[in-house]
């Protein structure tokens, strides 16, 4: 990976969600970094130079790279090629090209509509209004960085919450899944045996749920007990015998009891019922 310098220079003029987004991501990498907007290249220019002047960071010129799927790199998607690596790690960029930056690239590229480039697009000033240019692009370029932060910080949760779910499933009994807190899950225990999972509630007490069988199937390993659905809190008791199980949801993946023992106990009442 090539160093983050303290200087890096992209066109003037109008600007798009390709050169915002691209220097909201160099001042992600280096908060002290310094961005330069010209009509041209500085004979000898020691920096990052990005969507301008054909370079390793441009788009514009007619050996432009293309992906293996064919959707092209405009300039966010050569800076993250070179860098997302070091922020999110390979899967994660891997992940959060194709979904968030390919799209920006190919609505650079060859048009097409994208919402979050159309926002961006408002930043520049109307055709007659007195608004500094390139104050409206620190403008567009802090927005846009309020979206590429939390962004990130979304991916980050979601690897602080697989290691979370990995180290519970290790310490798993009988196929459930007792987690310390509520946390994304599916991506563990999809996989996974875990036919269950337990975890606290922001409502007070625990949750518990059945486990999809399958990524693109919403059918669960195990449903709790059609009987259950939608009843009181009196009525689940009676049928069950678990004292403090006060919900069933009326489609059946998900049950509400005050303590950990009684939705535990639930799981398993459920698997023994369908097993017989």
């Amino acid at each position: 990976m090539k160093k983050i310098t303290n200087t890096a220079i992209t066109h003037g003029g109008k600007f798009h969600a390709d050169d915002v987004f691209s220097t909201a991501l160099l001042k992600t990498l280096n908060p002290e970094i310094k961005i330069i907007r010209a009509f041209e290249v500085p004979q000898g220019f020691d920096g990052i130079v990005y969507d301008i002047g054909w370079g390793e960071y441009d788009h514009h010129q007619a050996d432009a790279p293309v992906r293996e799927n064919g959707v092209p790199y405009a300039a966010f998607g050569l800076l993250w090629r070179e860098f997302g690596e070091s922020l999110v790690g390979t899967e994660e960029a891997a992940r959060f090209d194709e979904r968030f930056i390919q799209p920006l690239d190919q609505d650079d590229n060859l048009g097409g509509g994208n919402a979050v480039a159309a926002i961006i697009g408002l930043f520049n000033p109307s055709w007659d209004s007195d608004e500094d240019v390139d104050n409206c692009f620190l403008e567009a370029v802090e927005f846009a960085k309020v979206i590429l932060d939390k962004k990130l910080e979304s991916i980050r949760s979601i690897q602080r919450a697989r290691q979370l779910v990995k180290d519970a499933l290790e310490h798993a009994e009988d196929n459930i899944v007792v987690l310390p807190k509520f946390a994304p899950w599916k991506m563990v225990l999809v996989p996974s045996k875990a036919e269950f999972v337990v975890y606290p509630s922001q409502r007070g007490g625990y949750s518990a749920q059945g486990v999809p069988s399958d990524d693109d199937d919403n059918a669960l390993k195990y449903e709790f007990p059609q009987e259950w659905a939608g009843k009181t809190a009196e009525e689940l008791k009676s049928l069950t015998g678990i004292e403090t199980l006060h919900f069933c949801h009326n489609n059946r993946f998900l049950v509400a009891t005050v303590t950990v023992e009684d939705a535990i106990k639930a799981c398993k009442l459920a698997r023994s019922k369908k097993q017989k």
